[in-house]
């Protein structure tokens, strides 16, 4: 099949059978993407192949054909499944040469002053006119090579971190060279709960037909993201594109946006609340401890979020956080009451300006007709004697920790929607 190549236009091969088997994820090629169109580079194809040099001779060759760059991941290192470089030089018929400065930094990077493993030898051929990558933290280096005309090989390892040091110090710069577009693309990420993606897009139907900036929804359990994406000359020009489209979105959606900076819901919260100078606490039973985790994996966090308590057994909600017995006993463990009894609890216990508090049943086990799975109470107690409690039924068809995430998403919600309402 003959292709027509696009200027500029990129693919992706990641090499490893380790990817095909599922043992790894593959995230290189996702954070390769997202790099690529911020340089409003078009990237059409992506692949994964198995540690096989002739599979891989005819991808590459095949990619010659339709792309002006190819970006490998994979198959750098030393031992005898790494066949990247050996493949991409026998496709071109290049013979490969052994590279004293490679040579020389592996060996200061193993610690050895004399001899090193035959196969770490392997590592310092490249073909003979291939540009080096340096690989500050690793002994696999990449190369720039273009073995015909109007193609250009690029080749990175496969450990994530070392890959990204060689992108930022080396083929960014290099990319941005000899990319033949001044064009930029520059993205916005708006996010939601609240809503689903299909009344989201109904919502804002007009303005999803954008052609610049464009519009794309992605949904995740109990969230909607809305990728706003200009093509323009420049930042500023992208920016004035996206500025207008954010404003019109927020005019329709208003409190269901939850952040325009791609931030994620426990870091607005945690942001909120350093404005305020506040603090809060938490209790939790059926959540497990993800109310706080979520919290506490937020920068900062220390500076607002006084503690917690998974009080899992009913013992624990009446020892550590003065719950009554006769309350868990006439109304239950999964009550607006003992949710009640359990933020009071926690903020006496914390002398924290906010807390909350979750109870419920998060299945597959446990309900009953009165109380059925997926029914969850959250309590948000706060200042000037504030209190809000109330029951919420998740679809009872989802998985435990399904119900758990959304009825963590729920009560940071619910706060973060107090917290603006009384700013």
């Amino acid at each position: 099949m003959n292709y027509k190549k696009q200027k500029n236009s990129v693919e992706i091969i990641c090499i490893g059978s380790e990817l095909l088997l599922g043992n790894i994820l593959n995230s290189n090629a996702r954070w390769i993407a997202e790099e690529l169109a911020a340089l409003a580079l078009p990237h059409y194809r992506q692949m994964v192949l198995g540690d096989n040099i002739d599979r891989l001779k005819s991808a590459i060759l095949e990619a010659s054909e339709r792309c002006e760059i190819l970006i490998t991941t994979g198959g750098l290192g030393p031992t005898q499944d790494d066949i990247t470089t050996i493949s991409i030089a026998s496709a071109f018929n290049s013979k490969l040469k052994e590279r004293k400065d490679i040579l020389l930094d592996i060996k200061n990077k193993l610690g050895f002053n004399g001899n090193i493993a035959e196969n770490n030898y392997k590592q310092a051929l490249l073909p003979i006119d291939a540009e080096i990558l340096p690989n500050k933290n690793g002994t696999a280096p990449g190369m720039i090579w273009s073995p015909k005309e109007n193609f250009t090989i690029i080749t990175f390892p496969g450990v994530p971190s070392e890959l990204k040091q060689m992108w930022t110090d080396s083929a960014l710069p290099w990319l941005k060279r000899n990319k033949n577009s001044e064009s930029i693309l520059l993205s916005k990420t708006l996010r939601f709960t609240g809503i689903r993606e299909s009344n989201l897009a109904e919502k804002l139907d007009i303005l999803l037909q954008s052609k610049n900036p464009t519009i794309a929804p992605y949904a995740s359990l109990g969230e909607v993201k809305l990728r706003i994406t200009a093509k323009a000359n420049s930042k500023e020009e992208a920016n004035n594109l996206i500025s207008p489209m954010i404003l019109k979105i927020l005019e329709t959606t208003k409190s269901k946006c939850f952040s325009v900076n791609n931030e994620s819901l426990p870091e607005v919260i945690i942001n909120l609340l350093q404005r305020r100078c506040e603090s809060i606490s938490i209790a939790e039973s059926c959540s497990g401890g993800l109310l706080g985790s979520s919290l506490t994996s937020v920068v900062g966090a220390s500076s607002v979020f006084l503690g917690g308590i998974i009080s899992y057994s009913n013992k624990l909600k009446t020892n550590l956080l003065g719950v009554p017995v006769k309350l868990i006993e006439n109304n239950g463990a999964v009550s607006q009451s003992v949710a009640e009894a359990m933020a009071i609890g926690i903020r006496n216990e914390t002398s924290s300006d906010w807390s909350i508090a979750i109870t419920g049943i998060a299945g597959p086990t446990g309900g009953s007709s009165e109380k059925p799975i997926g029914l969850v109470y959250i309590s948000i107690i706060g200042p000037k004697n504030f209190v809000d409690t109330k029951p919420y039924k998740f679809n009872p068809r989802r998985s435990r920790q399904e119900i758990q995430r959304l009825s963590v998403l729920k009560a940071l919600d619910e706060f973060r929607l107090f917290l603006l309402a009384t700013s």
